[in-house]
């Protein structure tokens, strides 16, 4: 039957016993094809039904259908023509993990952080009225935990202040993000799962009171008067229609002729109505279900019938963050760990089994995490906030001025720093070294290996007057990189026989720095490859060791505008010395969704680009540029 669908027309014709092995096959789809790409398993097993009755009610493009978060939107693609793409789903060349305005007329929101979509859906539903094209509807699919951040509930105030907006909001309710989701709303939530609503209540209470001779209509009049009360007791709901929303639920999002009749009542109010959907994350396939759901969350390559990881797990840089982190909280008790519903994904639940007092799951919010954090701080502990790189984005107003302006120690440790590949632009870790290179106060640390993240960890937890900050990438941690000597804080990792360049490594960048000046070597080319370790604030001692090379270069795997390189050159001219410093990063661009190697090919970071280069910097005086090597020269030419 999946075959017969080339758009969600084809929806129209089917039957509800139809509907539902059709749903059952695109279970079976996705199991199969992500187990080979990898991806957004979990929740989009969860969202089938729910995706078919949305587009049965509703006609896109014609109706805007937005999803928050992103990565629940393979169903849809699937609806939207698109499911001969799957075999590359998040490949070079092939559709994105996320929704593409590229890739299709049907897709929206390219962003794929959370919480954002129901601010999408206010401007999208006030610009369909102002021009007069109300007949258009909004649809904004939320849940995966995304109402646990406060941006939802800033766009929620702002929906129900305006009574003519064409806007269903469906609140996909399953409990959960990458974990169970944590704080009041998901127990809020909760609450009206078990609940069978004060409508109820009061149809009994009319059949029986208006039987009664004279005095039951006014008893009734009196109760329904006073139906914010019951609605509290028996039907918490109350919340969301104080704030001027009409509420449907909670509905079995699993049951297609339920959820269509609930979102055809939504369409036709002509008001903004939420529609509450219980889900279950993950149905249909069972290791999925048994096993902790944030493994099921997203998959990489595994075995489709017992979900196991077909290749070898290598030690990475979130294990070995992980696990010093819990050596270090042995020691202190002042040490707490802080999170933004990313518990597994950033390594702290290790920490939360050794220390669940001295451990915070947020939820999906990023600034409460910070400036909580912050608070913590005030308070004598030492807080250390785990997120992705690309989510701390979301929290610089709050890392600069409650952190930073205030002095707070606060230790952010960065996963997924640099290109990470498969998710795409919203998710790089580029903006990161930019970012913070701008916080005043703050110390930035890149380590190159497992043995420097444990060692800037322990030296970042004892800044207790300014904000630490730690990044790595995404993935295996390669061996340790020995230096031959460290000198005022900056470790020497390789030396050419003469001082033509100063290679500056930062970070994980280091294995491919080594190399390259290696190979520059056997060009005649002398190069000194230095690890800062701590990127910010530069040591004075650069400056000294710099004016001993024709030139510097700088590799970073962040952008290159405002990133390390950028730093060195201030750093250069407000010490007065006049030095080209070449930068090798990644250009003010969003990248697409490929593998992180593929994309470094991409931007001309591989040995014999950066070789190449070094040779052609090292001939060149101090006043001189040298063209650098284009995005879309051949590694070969």
């Amino acid at each position: 039957m999946l075959e017969s669908i080339r758009s969600a027309a084809d929806l129209q014709e089917l039957s509800y016993a139809q509907l539902d092995s059709l749903s059952a096959e695109i279970r079976e789809f996705l199991i199969q094809k992500v187990s080979k790409t990898g991806g957004h398993l979990g929740p989009n097993l969860g969202i089938v039904e729910l995706t078919i009755a949305t587009h049965r009610v509703f006609t896109s493009p014609q109706d805007v259908i937005l999803f928050d978060t992103g990565h629940q939107s393979y169903v849809h693609k699937i609806l939207t023509g698109r499911v001969g793409e799957f075999d590359k789903l998040r490949q070079r060349g092939g559709i994105s993990g996320y929704p593409n305005r590229r890739e299709s007329v049907h897709d929206v929101i390219e962003n794929s952080h959370a919480s954002g979509a129901l601010s999408w859906a206010d401007g999208i539903a006030k610009a369909f009225t102002i021009k007069g094209e109300s007949d258009r509807k909004v649809v904004a699919v939320v849940g995966d935990g995304s109402l646990t951040g406060g941006m939802a509930w800033e766009a929620l105030n702002n929906i129900a202040a305006s009574d003519d907006l064409p806007l269903v909001i469906v609140v996909n309710d399953n409990e959960r993000s990458y974990s169970p989701t944590i704080g009041g709303i998901s127990t809020y939530l909760s609450t009206l799962r078990t609940t069978s609503g004060y409508e109820k209540f009061l149809d009994w209470g009319k059949g029986v009171l208006e039987r009664t001779p004279i005095v039951g209509h006014p008893i009734y009049e009196t109760l329904h008067g006073v139906k914010k009360g019951i609605k509290d007791i028996v039907a918490p709901q109350g919340m969301f229609e104080d704030l001027g929303l009409k509420y449907l639920g909670p509905i079995d999002g699993h049951n297609i002729q339920a959820v269509e009749e609930a979102l055809t009542h939504a369409k036709s109010f002509g008001k903004p109505v939420l529609v509450h959907v219980i889900t279950e994350k993950g149905r249909g396939h069972a290791p999925a279900i048994q096993d902790e759901a944030e493994k099921f969350h997203a998959v990489g390559v595994v075995d489709p019938e017992t979900g196991q990881p077909l290749s070898k797990s290598e030690p990475s840089w979130t294990n070995v963050f992980a696990k010093e982190l819990v050596e270090i909280g042995k020691k202190r008790s002042d040490l707490v760990a802080i999170t933004a519903a990313m518990l597994g994904p950033t390594g702290l639940d290790q920490f939360q089994k050794n220390f669940p007092e001295r451990t915070f799951d947020v939820g999906i919010a990023e600034q409460h995490a910070v400036t909580s954090a912050a608070g913590m701080a005030f308070a004598g502990l030492h807080p250390v906030v785990a997120v992705y790189s690309t989510f701390l984005n979301r929290a610089f107003d709050q890392l600069l001025l409650d952190v930073a302006l205030h002095k707070a120690g606060v230790t952010f440790v960065l996963d997924r720093a640099g290109v990470t590949g498969d998710d795409g632009p919203s998710h790089h870790g580029i903006w990161d070294l930019a970012l913070t290179g701008m916080v005043p106060g703050a110390h930035v640390a890149a380590p190159r290996d497992g043995a420097r993240l444990k060692e800037v960890l322990n030296e970042a937890v004892d800044i207790d007057d300014a904000p630490s900050i730690i990044r790595f990438p995404k993935g295996s941690v390669s061996a340790d990189i020995p230096a031959f000597e460290r000198r005022d804080g900056i470790d020497v990792l390789y030396r050419g026989e003469s001082a033509d360049v100063l290679l500056v490594s930062v970070g994980a960048m280091a294995t491919i720095a080594v190399e390259a000046a290696s190979q520059a070597y056997r060009e005649g080319v002398g190069v000194t490859v230095i690890d800062l370790r701590w990127v910010k604030p530069l040591p004075l001692s650069l400056a000294t060791m710099a004016q001993r090379y024709k030139s510097v270069v700088v590799i970073e795997d962040g952008i290159k505008h405002g990133g390390i390189a950028s730093s060195i050159s201030e750093l250069f001219i407000a010490e007065g010395i006049a030095m080209p410093v070449h930068s090798i990063g990644v250009p003010l661009e969003f990248i697409e969704h490929s593998k992180r190697q593929e994309i470094l090919n991409d931007l001309g970071i591989t040995v014999q680009n950066i070789a190449r280069s070094l040779v052609g910097w090292s001939s060149t005086s101090r006043f001189e540029e040298v063209k650098p090597l284009q995005q879309d020269e051949n590694v070969d030419r």
